[in-house]
């Protein structure tokens, strides 16, 4: 045989594998490392929906790590692993790219288990009337939360139908949170010709899905909406999301209130539902609850705290460009806040947490932030407390109790959220603790 075929046929197919090779151990070896960096940090515990992969199932192709947007996931020892399962949001697209049906999305993990309320194939909860859909019933994917929501309505027309018309002032159908499971509702009520309103505590559309940080969002496979028809995205920015809902309230005038927050949910004497907001009372013959899992943002309890300049949450770095800026917190959620803060031109940052060393953060997080407090970008008060917010200052006692004032113009508070299991408790919504299972 003549040696250069030989060469093709011999040489080159065994260096072809040979950098096949050495290229997916480099890889393994990147995961694995952020695997015990996650581990280290103890961010290795998924807080919400997440895959579960079958190793018997799995071969190793690496289609579910390359599908992930948030790269949670990698492959370790020639199977895939959720290396990062604090960057996991449960969108799903793991799943739909594993060829092999290798993957579960599951609920809990077996040391920290996950209460997810109790709901009939029509997503009521065991309080007659009171229905749960989207994130808060632990479906944190936006196709199958905008059906749920469409199904939930569904059951809840059927009901209303039998009850005959409310009396005044009463709604047949009470919709709380305005994200993709809210909306969807919202559109079959009113393709139904129900009485609804809809109240979103946010002060503007999106739910929690649209304050992820992340460019794309996976939907594999399209969602009926009443009004709109068959909708499909294949992979699609959060921005064009958000864009799509904003125009789907405005064409079909949907009753959305914004900037109204729910505190409560009673039994009226009359039937139905008497729902306590931060701006009054409704009445509803039924409610759907809506809402993310996150509930409402944590305050700090100090003066000064609701001024207009003081937020709960960083969602354009670049609408404080050239202001003094303090972020509260010691999560990622802040460190991120600062970070993107720091890297925008013109802004002075600083960073107060009562904690003396960011522990339970990502560690990339982490030597960002050191370096750029190194370059003088951020300045940090560690060990510290706010005792009050001003117009352009804020007062803070440092790690040795002294007094301090720190210039902001204005005050980020990245102090997580209140969970919603204690006053859905309250309402008698039973809950049943997931431990890794669907």
């Amino acid at each position: 045989m003549d040696g250069s075929v030989v060469l093709v046929y011999g040489v080159l197919p065994a260096l072809a594998v040979g950098a096949h090779l050495w290229w997916r151990g480099r890889r393994e070896r990147t995961h694995a490392a952020a695997l015990a960096d996650a581990q280290a940090a103890g961010l290795a515990e998924p807080a919400s929906l997440h895959p579960v992969i079958d190793p018997a199932r799995c071969i190793g192709s690496g289609s579910c790590a390359a599908a992930c947007p948030e790269q949670a996931l990698g492959l370790v020892g020639g199977k895939a692993t959720l290396v990062n399962a604090s960057a996991c949001i449960g969108h799903g697209a793991c799943h739909a790219a594993c060829p092999f049906d290798a993957i579960s999305l599951v609920f809990g993990a077996a040391r920290r288990g996950v209460d997810i309320p109790l709901l009939s194939p029509q997503f009521e909860t065991n309080v007659p009337g009171l229905f749960i859909a989207g994130e808060l019933g632990g479906m944190g994917l936006i196709r199958k939360a905008a059906e749920q929501g469409r199904q939930a309505m569904e059951a809840m027309a059927a009901r209303a139908r039998t009850a005959g018309t409310p009396d005044e002032g009463m709604l047949d159908a009470l919709i709380v949170g305005a994200g993709p499971a809210g909306l969807s509702a919202a559109l079959s009520a009113q393709a139904l010709g129900l009485r609804y309103r809809v109240i979103e505590q946010e002060p503007s559309l999106g739910g929690a899905i649209f304050h992820y940080p992340r460019q794309k969002v996976a939907m594999t496979a399209p969602v009926q909406l009443a009004l709109v028809g068959r909708v499909r995205f294949t992979e699609v920015s959060k921005e064009t999301l958000l864009a799509f809902w904003q125009d789907v309230v405005q064409r079909f005038g949907l009753a959305v209130g914004y900037g109204e927050r729910m505190d409560g949910i009673a039994p009226a004497p009359e039937g139905g539902f008497r729902v306590r907001t931060s701006r009054g009372e409704h009445r509803a013959r039924q409610v759907l609850l809506a809402i993310g899992r996150r509930g409402t943002p944590r305050t700090l309890g100090v003066p000064g705290e609701d001024a207009a300049h003081v937020v709960y949450r960083l969602i354009d770095a670049a609408q404080y460009a050239g202001q003094a800026v303090l972020v509260v917190g010691g999560g990622d959620s802040a460190l991120e806040a600062a970070i993107a803060l720091a890297e925008t031109a013109g802004t002075r940052v600083a960073l107060s947490y009562r904690g003396e060393a960011f522990s339970r953060v990502k560690g990339r997080n982490r030597e960002r932030l050191q370096a750029l407090a190194a370059a003088g970008r951020v300045q940090l008060w560690l060990g510290s407390q706010v005792q009050g917010i001003e117009p352009h200052v804020v007062a803070l006692t440092d790690a040795q109790g002294r007094a301090q004032h720190v210039a902001a113009d204005a005050v980020i508070i990245c102090a997580g959220g209140q969970l919603r299991t204690p006053l859905l408790q309250a309402m008698g919504i039973r809950f049943e603790t997931k431990h890794g299972r669907a």
